[in-house]
């Protein structure tokens, strides 16, 4: 556990010490008006208390991401512990905070207005779709997993429509109210029941002393079909919201247009994604015992759902078992109404369609809530299906984030401002997400190339490379710009 314990310290002294250090290279400024008081308009644009805000955000990008993502992660070995912990402190936080910062410096502008700014038109209309996509994928994925929970834990009678029609009417609620009635005021809750569990799992460390892999055992890949899942590119896309996710900066918006200061925005955005990691090492390092050798529950084959009530059985009484489950179900259903929250405001910024009047915002809201729950009955009906989504969710968020990242890279290069910090998260996150298009193979569902992993790694190099290029010729470009 040693492992564990020195990868939770550096986690702490990211945040403390590079945390700092993006706050102070974008320059925060606490004199600043915010858009929560310069356009308030009782609907999306509300002051909140700093706590408040953290705590929702932190519940808006949590989901079910860095539990059931780092579970399956772990699978990998010891080095989904340090993706978790070096992707949080170097990508993720970074990624979280300035798509955020941008956001509150551009009145709260939603992610494809952000994309647009800084990487052209043509950009921005592909990501509104691509974007809208994602939302439904995760409205479907934050759906069904807290019904299966609901159904396997608690009422293993009931018909899982019956708590997806449930929870989709709550989500449509939730995304049509001011975000001050139910969000600024249940979430706060659900984030302390979150973080609960969290701590439970770490008590339970103590307690129960599990061998956990540690990483002076190597580095190599645990898979149980370690020939077809190999650590490069696929932990990088298994663990997304653990350590980076594009689905973060859909919800940063929503938080950005809530500040009343600008210091705010480190606590709020990067302490959020580094608390985010937390959740997801603890989880990842429960996993990596309870796929282990020295398991006493066989957990070969088991989902990652499964592997939240394996563990919550096997090392806690009724009564914590029940929290920490309860914990991962309002994990996935807070992130899920405020990802259709999302959808709703990006299409209302491309329409330009005031969301002030109620009217507004169900015009927009029900054709999406239709579309979701087509595709939630889909999954329903076919397992195979939500694993399609599930998949599908996972490398379009990496491409998100991938976007988000250059985005980035384009503004602090053009603030003048050291860009290194996110092109080279940047580089990375294009060679993941290029090599596991190119590479995986194209089956029922088609969802990649196909090629061989030299080859998509030898494309995927490429690709990076020429937006490498494109990066440096814009820089290049905006400085003559300047001094003519």
């Amino acid at each position: 556990m040693i492992t564990f314990f020195i990868a939770l310290a550096v986690l702490i002294i990211g945040y403390l010490i590079y945390g700092k250090i993006i706050d102070r290279l974008f320059g925060a400024d606490p004199k600043r008006e915010t858009p929560a008081v310069t356009m308030a308009d009782g609907v999306d644009y509300v002051p909140m208390k700093p706590w408040r805000i953290f705590l929702i955000q932190f519940l808006n990008i949590a989901g079910v991401g860095p539990i059931i993502g780092a579970i399956m992660g772990a699978q990998f070995g010891t080095a989904s512990f340090l993706w978790i912990v070096f992707g949080s402190i170097f990508a993720g936080a970074v990624h979280d905070y300035l798509s955020g910062m941008i956001s509150l410096r551009n009145k709260g502008a939603s992610l494809p207005e952000i994309h647009g700014m800084y990487l052209g038109n043509g950009v921005k209309q592909f990501m509104r779709i691509l974007l809208i996509i994602l939302m439904v994928l995760v409205g479907v994925v934050f759906v069904n997993t807290p019904a299966i929970l609901l159904i396997n834990n608690f009422t293993p009678n009931f018909s899982p429509y019956i708590w997806v029609a449930i929870i989709l009417v709550y989500y449509l609620i939730a995304t049509l109210l001011p975000i001050d009635k139910i969000i600024g005021k249940i979430y706060p809750v659900f984030g302390f029941l979150l973080l609960g569990m969290a701590v439970a799992i770490f008590v339970a460390f103590i307690i129960y002393k599990p061998e956990i892999p540690e990483i002076w055992s190597g580095l190599y890949n645990r898979h149980p079909d370690a020939a077809h899942s190999p650590i490069f590119p696929m932990m990088f896309i298994s663990i997304a919201c653990g350590a980076i996710s594009g689905f973060h900066a859909t919800q940063s918006p929503l938080m950005a247009r809530c500040m009343v200061n600008e210091k705010q925005g480190r606590s709020i955005f990067y302490g959020a994604m580094i608390t985010e990691g937390v959740v997801a090492l603890i989880w990842a390092a429960a996993a990596a015992y309870f796929f282990g050798p020295d398991s006493v529950v066989d957990v070969t084959g088991k989902s990652g759902v499964a592997v939240v009530g394996i563990i919550a059985n096997t090392w806690f009484t009724p009564a914590i078992a029940l929290i920490t489950i309860l914990g991962v179900i309002s994990a996935a259903v807070t992130s899920g109404d405020t990802a259709l929250r999302s959808a709703r405001l990006i299409i209302a910024d491309f329409l330009h369609y005031d969301q002030k009047p109620i009217k507004n915002r169900l015009i927009v809201a029900i054709p999406m809530f239709v579309v979701t729950a087509v595709v939630l009955v889909y999954s329903l009906a076919d397992t195979s299906g939500f694993d399609m989504i599930w998949r599908y969710f996972a490398w379009a968020n990496q491409v998100i984030a991938m976007v988000t990242l250059w985005a980035i890279t384009v503004y602090l290069a053009k603030e003048k401002k050291y860009y290194l910090v996110s092109l080279i998260p940047a580089m990375f996150m294009t060679m993941v997400t290029m090599t596991y298009i190119i590479e995986f193979p194209a089956g029922k569902y088609v969802e990649g190339v196909g090629f061989s992993g030299t080859v998509a790694t030898i494309i995927a190099g490429c690709i990076t490379m020429l937006f490498t290029v494109l990066f440096f010729n814009f820089r290049r470009k905006n400085n003559n710009v300047l001094k003519s």
